[in-house]
């Protein structure tokens, strides 16, 4: 290189250099040394031990009682977590346990059922945290949740919701959580 930069002067010099190291900047670039690709099961391996830790949490929750949540017509009287998959994140829907157990004024003025409902918004990297957050006498059907896409998505975003729902779903059945599909015109 030395030697092309003498033959053609320094005039040629600033512009010549980095036309010279452009293909090895590039095929630099695109290796992949050993060290990331052990580097990347690692996080890999990581990744399995937190989704089987939060599988094994998830078990203290009893299984599925499908009479009771197919017998559901609406998302409004759900009492189970369910998730509304949108375009960079997941609304988190959880309906807390009344912590009066008589059945004196229940879903009355002095205790709306609305109070305990609480909405938060998840990225999909922390579904699982999310999910093995809420207390277990939250899911009265067992381990199942409904998961509907967001309502009026536009046509360009649809695709990526449609991704999320697969990934939201795979995360469920990785964890051991039955998943209801939810419709926008009912049920799944």
């Amino acid at each position: 290189m030395l030697v092309i930069v003498r033959r053609f002067g320094s005039i040629l010099q600033p512009a010549l250099l980095p036309a010279l190291l452009l293909p090895l900047v590039i095929s630099g670039c695109t290796r992949t040394p050993a060290q990331s690709a052990s580097a990347s099961r690692a996080i890999t391996a990581q990744q399995q031990q937190e989704i089987e830790a939060a599988r094994q949490q998830m078990e203290l929750i009893p299984p599925p009682s499908k009479t009771r949540y197919m017998a559901v017509k609406s998302l409004a009287t759900w009492e189970n977590p369910y998730l509304t998959v949108q375009g960079g994140m997941v609304t988190l829907h959880v309906l807390l346990a009344d912590a009066n157990t008589s059945a004196l004024g229940q879903g009355g003025l002095l205790r709306p059922v609305g109070a305990r409902r609480q909405d938060l918004n998840v990225r999909l990297s922390e579904l699982s945290t999310a999910l093995n957050a809420i207390p277990e006498s939250s899911w009265p059907y067992g381990r199942v949740v409904a998961v509907e896409e967001a309502h009026e998505i536009p046509v360009s975003a649809r695709p990526t919701v449609r991704r999320n729902v697969e990934t939201v779903i795979k995360t469920l059945g990785d964890l051991g959580i039955v998943v209801y599909e939810w419709n926008e015109s009912g049920r799944g």
